[in-house]
């Protein structure tokens, strides 16, 4: 494969990332990397475990120094996690690395495709949709501070139908950078 931009998917915890990225690298022949499921593998450790022993601060520097590497490559597509714009330099190296979609959802939407799910800490509260609210209100200007292209899923429901957006509109901005 000749090297070619990457594409990078941020937005909030539950917006489709991995799922929506995974068919997209199919699609357009890149590399699929989840830059969480990195940190993980290359701590040997869960994100919970990173949080209760580092703390978030401990788990952003270890986030940082994974990006950093990951978008150094070419020829891939990068899943965030839902905090990766947090930092100015993550929204730095984010920018350099390629076209950057945010992929959009709402506060209800998140709240049932992650109310089960006990790997998200900073969901372990009393009030987990209104902690998806404050995390949405926080980050979202920051995720819009990055994004290339925005693409809101209450919109498209099911992952193939946001990833057929996305490719759309990778065709209509930027054919050339991908080969469409």
């Amino acid at each position: 494969m000749t090297a070619r931009a990457n594409l990078v998917l941020v937005g909030p915890m539950g917006a489709g990332k991995t799922s929506v990225g995974k068919l997209l690298a199919s699609r357009l022949d890149l590399q699929f990397i989840d830059s969480d499921h990195e940190l993980e593998a290359r701590c040997g450790a869960d994100i919970p475990w990173i949080f209760d022993i580092e703390g978030e601060a401990g788990f952003r520097a270890r986030e940082t120094e994974i990006l950093t590497e990951l978008c150094n490559q070419t020829g891939i597509l990068l899943a965030t996690g839902g905090g990766a714009v947090i930092s100015e330099k993550n929204r730095q190296i984010l920018r350099k690395a390629g076209v950057v979609v945010y992929l959009s959802a709402t506060a209800e939407q998140i709240y049932q495709r992650v109310k089960h799910d006990t790997n998200r800490p900073l969901l372990q509260v009393e009030n987990p949709q209104r902690a998806i609210t404050d995390i949405l209100d926080k980050r979202g200007p920051l995720y819009l501070d990055v994004a290339d292209i925005v693409l809101k899923s209450s919109d498209r429901e099911s992952p193939n139908s946001m990833a057929a957006a996305v490719m759309e509109e990778l065709k209509n901005r930027c054919p050339e950078v991908f080969g469409l």
